[in-house]
């Protein structure tokens, strides 16, 4: 292939621009593949109650601008409370049941192996 001098430039950036393109896309695929991977771990992880597990049950994800954002949908006040335990109205404390920042942890490593992976193709 041959190439002017004069049309170098615009080739280049067309060139860029097709990259950034696809590694957005490639970005948003894992990202989402991954947000979707978090949320079944925590369905999985997640204290369940004797009563039903309602709280394990309503973890879902949004995409918040370019951002996936994992979130329990109805009882988000109870996860703090839950991860880092909290005191008792008459003294002592509950103890804390971690299972949102081992997820939080391995899906991140996942999504850079993914990613590393899917850039390199």
């Amino acid at each position: 292939m041959s190439i002017n001098i004069e049309s170098l430039a615009a080739e280049i950036n067309r060139t860029l621009a097709s990259y950034a393109r696809q590694t957005e896309e490639t970005v948003d695929v894992i990202a989402e593949k991954k947000a979707s991977d978090g949320v079944e771990l925590l369905k999985d992880n997640s204290p369940k109650s004797p009563m039903g597990g309602k709280y394990a049950a309503s973890w879902d994800y949004k995409k918040v601008g370019k951002k996936f954002v994992i979130h329990n949908k109805k009882h988000y006040r109870l996860t703090h409370l839950l991860e880092k335990g909290h005191a008792k109205v008459n003294g002592g404390r509950v103890a804390a049941r971690v299972h949102i920042a081992p997820v939080e942890d391995r899906v991140i490593n996942e999504f850079k192996e993914e990613l590393r992976r899917g850039l390199s193709e």
